[in-house]
């Protein structure tokens, strides 16, 4: 694994936006994992580590997350500007790929389209980066060739949101680490069944440590600014999913409350009429360490 950076813009300036990579950087085949709402981009540790041996994978903290910058204007946290950034993102990562050195430069340069169409985008998106996804793949010409939407779907549910709401950009501080694991573990219960070094992991890569010697998160709790406007309505999304035309995988937690199970099987008979993989014992949503779960993400992306 590589960490690396790269620049983003918004309305106050360049803001620094951070990811991993993993695997060969001359695969043509590249998998875009992204995180969910308060996640960051270590939660594909396992699953970059199972894709990196077929694929270039690269997860990025989305802005306000993990290693990337907070940014000053708060109301910025929105789809656009995480579209914008990953759109800077794919622009970088294309643009480095392919065949290295003298002989990689002078094949661009006599063929630049064929180069650029040899290169195929992967979106692996949980819940926040689906919807990124989902948004990014219902452009026209867009890169994405392949979308893993994982427990989020065209319409979320209010009541999933207000719930999401209740503890989003609190902002809590704790004495020690241990506080904060047994605080991780119990506000992302419906994650599922994970293994005690999985709590660890996740819990880590999620810390902060305050100057103070306290624990908290590490992501801007600008972030949750628009739940305290309050959440008044379902949010549908039916139009930009049915606008995906690339193949598409939908996975769900069979507990989850974001992607009911009925909005689940609505989806398999519209848009790219993805097929549905639904895990037991997990709610919102499925973190992509258990094998069977990594195997129909991996599966779904070697498939001609």
């Amino acid at each position: 694994m590589i960490s690396r950076f790269l620049l983003g813009l918004n309305n106050q300036g360049f803001h620094r936006l951070h990811y991993t990579e993993w695997g060969d950087p001359r695969a043509q085949r590249i998998v875009i994992c992204v995180h969910g709402l308060t996640r960051n981009c270590r939660d594909f540790d396992v699953l970059a580590q199972a894709l990196s041996a077929d694929f270039r994978v690269i997860c990025p903290d989305v802005a306000g997350r993990g290693r990337s910058d907070w940014l000053e204007d708060k109301e910025q946290y929105g789809y656009p500007q995480y579209c914008a950034d990953l759109t800077a993102l794919i622009a970088r990562i294309t643009a480095e790929s392919g065949t290295p050195g003298v002989l990689g430069r002078i094949t661009r340069a006599l063929s630049p389209a064929r180069d650029a169409a040899a290169r195929r985008i992967y979106w692996v998106g949980t819940s926040m980066g689906g919807l990124i996804g989902m948004l990014m793949a219902a452009q026209e010409n867009s890169p994405v060739r392949k979308l893993v939407l994982n427990d989020v779907g065209m319409v979320i549910p209010r009541a999933a949101l207000q719930r999401i709401g209740d503890y989003v950009g609190r902002d809590p501080r704790f004495a020690s680490f241990d506080e904060l694991l047994a605080y991780q573990r119990t506000v992302s219960a419906p994650f599922g069944p994970l293994s005690d070094a999985q709590w660890r992991h996740l819990t880590e890569h999620g810390a902060k440590r305050h100057d103070d010697g306290g624990w908290g998160l590490s992501y801007d709790p600008g972030i949750g600014q628009a739940f305290r406007r309050g959440v008044h309505a379902d949010v549908d999304l039916r139009k930009p999913f049915d606008a995906v035309a690339c193949p598409t995988l939908l996975l769900r937690g069979a507990q989850s409350d974001l992607l009911p199970r009925e909005i689940a099987v609505e989806m398999t008979q519209r848009g790219p009429r993805p097929r549905l993989v639904e895990f037991e014992g997990v709610g919102h949503a499925p973190m992509l360490m258990a094998p069977e779960q990594i195997r129909a993400v991996r599966d779904f992306l070697l498939e001609s």
